[in-house]
C-alpha cells in the first residue's frame, strides 16, 4: 500500500497553480511522443540501411562504420542534455523561469563549443579514423565522405540536443517528436532523389545519403531553434554561443558527466558481449543481430516511461514535493511493467514470424526463438532499471546509478556471458541469460535504494538549490 502523504511536503503540492510554478505534466502526455521519437529514429536506420544495400554489400559495411562514429559522438553531446533537461525541470517545478533560462544558455554554449570542436576533429581525421576501425581500403571510397559531410554538421546536432532538451523539461516532447518524424521524411526522400538519380539529379550513392542527412540536420536545427522560442519564450543571442558560466555549467555537469558514463559502460559492455557472439560463428551472431533489432522495439516502452518519469519527477523535485515524488516512481513503474510486459508478448508470439521476413535458416530461427523465451523475463527487469534510474538522476543522485551500473556491468554480464557463451553449449543463448541476470540485479538494487529513499537528501539539496538561486521577478526574458 502507498504509504500516506507527508504534510510537510503535501501544501508544495496543493500550491502548485497558486505560485507562478509550471503545470505538472501527466506521465503519458510525455511518455507517447517520446516512444513515437525513438520508434522513428530507429526505424529511419533501417531504412537507411535498406536504401544503401541498393548501392553494395560493401556500402552497407562502409556505412555502418562511418556511423559508429556518429553515434559516439551524439553520445558524448547527450550527456549536456541529461543534465540540463534534468536542472531545468527542478528550476521550472520552483516556478523559476529565469534560472531555467540561464540553464539552457550555459546548456548551448558548452554543446555549441564541443560540437565545434568535435566537428573539427571528425573532418580532420577522418582517414585516421577509419583506418583505426580497421575498414577494408576499398570500403573508405564510401565512408569517408560519408564521415566527413555528416561530421562537418555535428556541431549543428549538438546543438540540437540541447535544445531538444529544454524542450522536453518543458513537456514539449510532441514537438521534439514532430521534428524528428520532419527530419526522417526529408532524409528519405533526398536518399531516394540523391541515391538514385531521380528528379534529374545525379545518381551520388553513398555521397548523397550524406548529404541529405545534412540537409535534413539543418533544417531540424532551424526547426528546434523556433519551436524554442515560441513554445518556450526562450531566446538564444550570440552571447549564449559564447557563455560558459561556471555556476550553471558545474550543475550541469553534476548530473551529465555520471549519466554519460553510464551509457558509455553499457554500450562498450554490449560491444564486448556482440564480440562473443562474433566469434561463434555466422549464424550465432545472425541470431544475436536479428534478436537485438526486435528488441529493441520493446525496449522504447521502457525508455519512454523512464524519460517521462524523468520530466515529472523533476518538476517535483523543484516543486519540494517529495512525498509525491516517491509515489509517482512507484506509479510509473506499474505503467512501465504492463506497456513491456504486453509488448514482450506480442514479440514473443509474432516475433518467429517476424524473423521470417529477414531469413528462412531454421536453425538461426530455433536460436533467435529461445532468446524470445528469454525476453518473457529479462524485460521486465530493465523496466526497474531503467525507470528507477531516470528517477534516481532527476532527483539529483546521478552517481550510485553509474557505479552500480558500471560495477554489474563488468563483473557480472560481461563475465558472465563469456564464460556461459564460450565455454558452454549454450552460445548465444548463455549471452541473453548472463544479460537478464544484469538487468534483474541492477534493477533489483535502484529499486530497493528508491524504497529506502536514499536519494531523499539529494533531492532535497537540489531544491534548496534552486530557491536560493532563484531571482525574484525574473523570468528569463530575451
Amino acid at each position: 500500500m502507498d504509504p500516506p502523504i507527508d504534510p510537510v511536503t503535501a501544501p508544495a503540492v496543493r500550491q502548485r497553480s497558486h505560485s507562478g510554478r509550471a503545470p505538472l505534466p501527466s506521465l503519458l502526455s510525455v511518455a507517447w511522443p517520446l516512444f513515437v521519437e525513438q520508434g522513428l529514429r530507429t526505424l529511419i536506420l533501417t531504412v537507411d540501411t535498406f536504401m544503401v544495400s541498393h548501392v553494395s554489400d560493401g556500402a552497407v559495411a562502409a556505412v555502418g562504420v562511418a556511423t559508429q562514429v556518429l553515434v559516439l559522438c551524439i553520445i558524448l553531446f547527450s550527456f549536456v542534455g541529461i543534465g540540463s533537461a534534468v536542472v531545468v525541470t527542478h528550476h521550472l517545478g520552483a516556478g523559476d523561469r529565469g534560472g531555467a533560462r540561464r540553464i539552457a544558455g550555459a546548456a548551448m554554449g558548452v554543446n555549441t563549443a564541443f560540437g565545434v570542436l568535435v566537428s573539427v576533429a571528425v573532418v580532420g581525421s577522418a582517414p585516421l579514423l577509419l583506418r583505426l576501425l580497421q575498414l577494408p581500403p576499398e570500403l573508405r571510397v564510401h565512408a569517408r565522405p560519408f564521415l566527413t559531410i555528416l561530421g562537418g554538421t555535428l556541431f549543428l546536432e549538438a546543438q540540437s540536443v540541447a535544445m531538444a532538451a529544454v524542450l522536453r523539461a518543458h513537456a514539449r516532447t510532441r514537438e521534439t517528436m514532430l521534428v524528428t518524424g520532419g527530419q526522417n521524411i526529408l532524409n528519405v526522400v533526398g536518399n531516394c532523389i540523391l541515391l538514385f538519380g531521380l528528379l534529374g539529379f545525379p545518381r551520388l550513392g553513398v555521397t548523397g545519403v550524406a548529404i541529405s542527412g545534412a540537409l535534413a540536420r539543418v533544417v531540424g536545427f532551424a526547426a528546434l531553434r523556433v519551436l524554442l522560442a515560441r513554445r518556450t519564450g526562450i531566446h538564444f543571442g550570440w552571447r549564449d554561443y559564447f557563455s560558459f558560466p561556471v555556476r550553471e555549467v558545474g550543475r550541469i555537469l553534476h548530473i551529465g558527466l555520471p549519466a554519460a558514463g553510464e551509457v558509455l559502460s553499457y554500450w562498450l559492455a554490449l560491444i564486448c558481449v556482440t564480440s562473443f557472439a562474433a566469434r561463434l560463428g555466422e549464424r550465432p551472431i545472425a541470431v544475436f543481430t536479428y534478436t537485438r533489432n526486435l528488441q529493441t522495439w520493446v525496449v522504447l516502452f521502457a525508455l519512454s516511461v523512464g524519460a517521462g518519469t524523468e520530466i515529472v519527477v523533476g518538476h517535483l523535485v523543484g516543486a519540494g514535493a517529495f512525498e509525491e515524488v516517491y509515489r509517482r516512481l512507484l506509479r510509473s513503474l506499474r505503467t512501465g511493467l504492463l506497456l513491456v510486459g504486453g509488448a514482450t508478448l506480442v514479440l514473443f508470439a509474432a516475433g518467429r514470424w517476424a524473423l521470417r521476413a529477414f531469413t528462412s535458416d531454421p536453425v538461426v530461427l530455433k536460436g533467435c526463438s529461445a532468446l524470445l523465451v528469454i525476453e518473457l523475463v529479462l524485460e521486465p527487469g530493465r523496466v526497474f532499471n531503467v525507470v528507477v534510474i531516470n528517477s534516481l538522476r532527476a532527483t539529483g543522485d546521478a552517481r550510485f546509478p553509474v557505479l552500480m551500473g558500471a560495477s554489474s556491468m563488468w563483473l557480472l554480464w560481461v563475465p558472465l556471458a563469456a564464460v556461459l557463451a564460450l565455454a558452454t553449449p549454450l552460445g548465444v543463448t548463455g549471452i541473453w541469460l548472463a544479460m537478464a541476470c544484469d538487468e534483474w540485479l541492477r534493477g533489483v538494487i535502484m529499486y530497493r535504494r528508491w524504497l529506502r529513499r536514499g536519494w531523499l537528501d539529494h533531492a532535497r539539496r537540489s531544491h534548496e538549490t534552486v530557491l536560493a538561486l532563484a531571482v525574484p521577478g525574473d523570468e528569463g526574458a530575451a
